[in-house]
């Protein structure tokens, strides 16, 4: 039976969502079909975490008695006799009850991944074994359940849940972790700021210190090409030859020297196929690369020094790896090497390394002719002119005994080494230069037959024929290279000239740009691959062609990164070296496009954004209705009191009154919102910042709603906050009121008060239907109304007039879930300079 795999969730501090993030991939997994159940997990009260539960088999506990007491633990016999897929137990460190099948729970979960059941567990930063005096000296506390690292570091998976220290303690102020009458104590002590981002940094360093050893299994789950990030590249090149393990363990040293270094191991073959690299060896070089997290690529290149350093280029390598010369001492006179040509051009930005190997002056076959790039037929051609050539010239000047003269025949055999130029380059011609002079020596020059020359005239004319061979062959094969390059870099700058003009006329879609692309280098397929995180599965954004089995960048021939989360890849061929200049062109120009359309498709939705604005401002008119519904009621009671026909008795006078008065401060409190609005709209309401009580305002802002409708609490050792009073009342006034509105009858709005930093937070707590979390930022829009008011209505600038004045006084407003239903409006402003209170201290056995 296989053994199960592990994955756990790791976590900085209590509270960062370990326990909601495994429940929810559990979710995921059983709406695929897989067999997933709850073997243990503790949601501590929380009642989001509660409700991950709901839809979760859960295996029953088994019950413990220890010391008069009764304890549930995980029943490891029930969860192996179930044999589900994949089980979920929590807490990894914790500490079984005495009685337990083993001692601790990851001794449990051993035993289940022996079974071949799948675990995901949970795990904070503070409970690993070898950390254990480096959190007692952040946080004071030591940890009293510890879990072996090597357990740790062997799980399949490792994923960190991280959440910054603001976000945490804020959640801890809504009560999502513990108990309200413990908040203020863990804000205090264990969880302040500085105790969360030391814990934090410390597990985002563990994390990156394991990637190395999870490396190979990431990529092959996750599909992610690249794992760190570009600061040290290094390029190693490789000959094919058994070195080339020493090379990239060598450049696999360099990397880990640096934070997040990076290898890349390069094969270069030229396109004529003669090849001198083992098949085999580099099958086991590709697999040792891909095991230390490097990856392979096979290019193709003419000239091994040039690729090699276009290669190195194009990935931005800081660092080139590569191997002493295998040549003789004789075979130098072919060249310098690779590694002295690749050191010589490599440039200030490029620091070329060469190591040493068994491999060094062992030998190795002579160099292949430069001029490849002419094709095999004219390779063949040229050395048939130049080594067969001058021999059936010399017969033919035998045998017709033609006598031409010594200066004539240097310039037939001269004919035959430019033409081999022409044909091969610049090594045919140069056999054709030697085997044309000693010919010369032995049949033309005097005495004949022998390697020796009579006339010191005929020795300087013999050497002036090979130079001049020479020169004219160099200069042949010059203009030939010279004539690739130029139509190479014709062919380039029409390129990058279309991309160019696309760019600035903004003709080019996506799909026709991989098509040119397509097109251009002859490819079978082009795809676009994007990924949200490095984590996230690799998705196709465009693609032309066939690319039904193309699903991440390693499945393709080529691959061009763009950034970190994406990759132009094509399938058909392998490009050469020198053509993937221009290919990052192309890649860059796709990603510009894509951007291009997303923006295109933003602009469209702001389009008819605006026009929905200009729609609310039309409905202005609308306000009319408001305002006459008042206005309305009003004049009907001041006609009913005017009229002479109808004796109205005292209590039908007051009620008619009061009727004038309520209308008369909805039309106020229209009115006021309306001229507000129009105040944050136009950037004139500037506030009178002065520090003063909470409870100076808030009781103030009161005025407006019902007696017995608002429960308030507003505890005295808050600070003293620095803000406009006047904004501050209107705004608190505005979210009370809307509170109030929405609240069902008999159930009181409750408006308290607490700490967060060095910010006080008022929050408004209603029962009402509340709102989803769709619209919770539409209802802040001005004209907005989500549903209907039961009791009046209102035009919709409440909530809007509330953050505009929150905004203005440098809070902030934002709506919550009321736990068991309803909503909470949170409004935060500043304390004042020094007024920052001390809260009680956190107990000091703090757990997840």
């Amino acid at each position: 039976m296989a053994r199960g795999k592990l994955r756990i969730y790791l976590g900085a501090a209590p509270g960062v969502g370990k326990t909601y993030a495994m429940l929810s991939e559990a979710h995921r997994r059983v709406e695929r079909g897989t067999d997933c159940v709850v073997a243990f997990v503790e949601h501590h009260d929380r009642p989001r975490t509660e409700v991950m539960l709901h839809g979760l088999e859960q295996v029953p506990r088994k019950e413990l008695e220890y010391r008069g007491t009764r304890f549930t633990e995980m029943d490891v016999e029930a969860v192996l006799e179930r044999a589900p897929a994949v089980a979920l137990v929590d807490e990894l460190p914790h500490t079984n009850i005495p009685g337990s099948r083993h001692a601790k729970r990851w001794q449990d979960i051993e035993e289940l991944l022996a079974a071949g059941i799948h675990v995901i567990s949970t795990c904070n930063i503070q409970h690993l074994e070898s950390l254990g005096d480096i959190v007692e000296s952040i946080t004071g506390i030591r940890q009293k359940e510890t879990v072996p690292d090597e357990v740790v570091r062997r799980a399949d998976q490792i994923e960190l849940v991280d959440m910054s220290p603001h976000a945490l303690r804020r959640r801890m102020a809504h009560g999502n972790v513990y108990k309200p009458h413990k908040v203020d104590a863990a804000l205090s002590n264990y969880f302040r700021p500085g105790n969360l981002t030391a814990l934090r940094e410390l597990a985002l360093l563990w994390v990156a210190d394991r990637v190395d050893e999870y490396l190979q299994e990431y990529r092959s789950e996750h599909r992610v090409s690249k794992i760190w990030g570009s600061r040290e590249r290094i390029v190693v090149g490789l000959t094919g030859g058994s070195e080339g393990r020493t090379l990239i363990r060598r450049a696999a040293r360099l990397a880990e020297k640096g934070a997040g270094g990076e290898v890349l191991a390069v094969y270069i073959t030229r396109s004529d196929g003669l090849a001198s690299g083992s098949p085999k060896e580099l099958a086991v070089q590709r697999t040792l690369i891909e095991d230390l997290g490097g990856t392979f690529h096979h290019v193709m290149g003419e000239d091994i020094p040039s690729a090699l350093l276009e290669f190195a280029r194009g990935v931005n390598a800081t660092q080139i790896v590569l191997g002493s010369s295998r040549r003789k001492a004789w075979q130098y006179i072919f060249g310098p090497g690779v590694g002295a040509t690749v050191a010589r051009d490599s440039g200030p930005d490029l620091d070329v390394h060469i190591v040493t190997h068994e491999e060094v002056a062992k030998g190795r076959g002579l160099p292949v002719a430069r001029g490849a790039r002419l094709g095999s037929t004219r390779l063949i051609g040229g050395w048939l002119v130049g080594s067969v050539g001058p021999a059936l010239l010399t017969l033919l000047l035998l045998f017709t005994e033609a006598r031409l003269g010594l200066a004539n025949n240097m310039l037939l055999f001269l004919m035959l080494t430019v033409a081999a130029a022409l044909l091969g380059g610049i090594l045919p011609a140069l056999a054709s230069a030697l085997v044309g002079s000693l010919l010369l020596n032995w049949f033309f020059t005097p005495p004949v037959h022998r390697l020796t020359i009579a006339d010191p005239k005929n020795i300087l004319a013999l050497v002036i024929f090979v130079l001049v061979a020479l020169s004219v062959a160099s200069v042949v094969d010059l203009a030939a290279r010279r004539t690739h390059q130029a139509a190479r870099l014709r062919a380039e700058s029409e390129i990058l000239s279309f991309l160019a003009g696309s760019v600035l006329r903004g003709e080019t879609t996506l799909d026709a740009l991989l098509e040119r692309v397509r097109e251009t280098f002859a490819m079978d397929a082009v795809a676009l691959l994007e990924r949200e995180s490095e984590s996230a599965p690799w998705t196709c954004t465009g693609s032309v062609g066939d690319i039904s089995p193309l699903e991440r960048p390693e499945d393709a021939d080529v691959d061009m990164p763009v950034g970190d989360q994406m990759s132009l890849a094509l399938t058909g061929r392998v490009l050469p070296a020198e053509d993937r200049r221009v290919l990052a062109a192309f890649a860059a120009q796709a990603a510009i496009v894509l951007d291009r359309q997303r923006l295109q498709s933003q602009a469209d939705q702001a389009r008819k954004l605006a026009e929905g604005n200009r729609i609310r401002t039309a409905l202005l008119a609308a306000v009319s209705h408001d305002l006459r519904t008042p206005l309305a009621g009003i004049k009907a009671s001041v006609t009913s009191l005017r009229s002479d026909e109808i004796e109205w008795s005292e209590e039908d006078q007051a009620e008619l009154l009061a009727g004038i008065e309520e209308g008369a401060d909805r039309l106020d409190h229209l009115v006021g919102n309306l001229l507000d609005m129009s105040r944050l709209q136009t950037g004139t309401v500037t506030p009178l910042i002065r520090e003063i009580d909470l409870d100076e305002v808030v009781p103030m802002a009161l005025g407006g709603v019902p007696e017995g409708s608002v429960t308030l609490d507003i505890p005295e050792h808050l600070p003293m906050v620095a803000v406009d009073p006047g904004l501050l009342e209107r705004a608190v006034a505005n979210v009370v009121e809307n509170a109030v509105k929405y609240s069902p009858d008999g159930e009181s709005v409750l408006v308290n008060a607490s700490t967060l930093g060095d910010r006080v937070e008022i929050r408004v707590v209603d029962r009402g239907p509340g709102v989803p979390d769709a619209v919770k930022d539409l209802i802040f829009a001005p004209f907005q109304r989500y549903g209907d008011a039961p009791r009046g209505a209102g035009v919709g600038l409440g909530l809007a007039v509330a953050r505009g004045f929150a905004e203005v006084i440098e809070g902030t407003l934002d709506a919550e879930d009321t736990p068991g239903g309803g909503m909470t409006m949170v409004l935060t402003v500043p304390t004042a300079a020094g007024h920052v209170p001390t809260s009680p201290d956190l107990p000091a056995d703090v757990t997840s």
